[in-house]
């Protein structure tokens, strides 16, 4: 039996526990999710995702921290392993306007990139800031590392080689909207877009999810990812689409 793990390396773990010191002082609230299917019979498939976000906010600064993990198999190939981490510290200038700067690197063994980092800072502005609706617009610049690698596949669909690419740099604009709604007492409507463009390509990913509570600490939650890369590497397509149903701890 194979196992395959989406665990990051021991460098990466390193530099998170490092970003992470300040987590284990500090009052930090957000949520946990996580998501399994087994299906046996005619197709055996495994399909498991996990996610965790935390924010902190203190005096005129609020830190955010996201990270998550996709993992999928079906008959005996795997055909989805993905983990990703951000982080973004903002820095309050009014009530409504603040700056910030953010890190983020993604791992996609089935994106055609061995990994993407970007370094980026900007400015925000919270449009809507109520207690059932808020809305919050961010435009930024920064760096951009990737790294593409060409699939080689068998008969059956496996990857059987990875062929790395040359490295690229480039310097990026992005945008990003955080949209939140509360529509009944226990139901929260949220969509997140982030577009980073750069000389290589141009990245779209938007989040539409809805939470239901059950409880002051556990809810559900249904969410629609699309991802859209103008530019991929050869032979993969343009979009990828995902659907999970989540069970979510809240943390506070």
């Amino acid at each position: 039996m194979r196992l395959i793990s989406l665990a990051p390396s021991a460098n990466t773990l390193a530099v998170l526990a490092l970003l992470m010191t300040p987590v284990a002082r500090a009052d930090w609230l957000g949520k946990a999710e996580a998501g399994y299917v087994m299906a046996r019979g005619n197709t055996e498939t495994n399909t498991a995702n996990g996610k965790l976000d935390l924010e902190n906010e203190k005096n005129l600064w609020t830190h955010s921290l996201g990270m998550s993990g996709l993992y999928g198999r079906s008959n005996d190939i795997t055909n989805a392993q993905r983990w990703d981490f951000a982080w973004r510290s903002d820095y309050k200038r009014t009530e409504r306007f603040f700056t910030f700067g953010s890190l983020r690197y993604e791992d996609d063994s089935f994106s055609g990139f061995d990994y993407q980092g970007t370094v980026s800072a900007g400015f925000g502005y919270h449009f809507i800031d109520t207690e059932a609706t808020k809305l919050t617009a961010t435009l930024g610049a920064g760096y951009r590392v990737l790294v593409p690698e060409e699939l080689v596949r068998d008969d059956a669909g496996n990857v059987v080689q990875r062929i790395k690419g040359e490295r690229s740099e480039d310097v990026v604009g992005n945008v990003g909207l955080d949209y939140q709604h509360k529509l009944t007492a226990n139901t929260t409507l949220t969509d997140k877009l982030l577009v980073e463009s750069g000389s290589e390509n141009t990245n779209a990913n938007n989040e539409l999810a809805v939470r239901v509570s059950m409880t002051d600490k556990l809810a559900l939650s249904v969410a629609y990812t699309v991802r859209h890369n103008t530019e991929p590497p050869a032979g993969l397509e343009k979009t990828d689409q995902l659907t999970t149903l989540n069970l979510v701890y809240v943390i506070k």
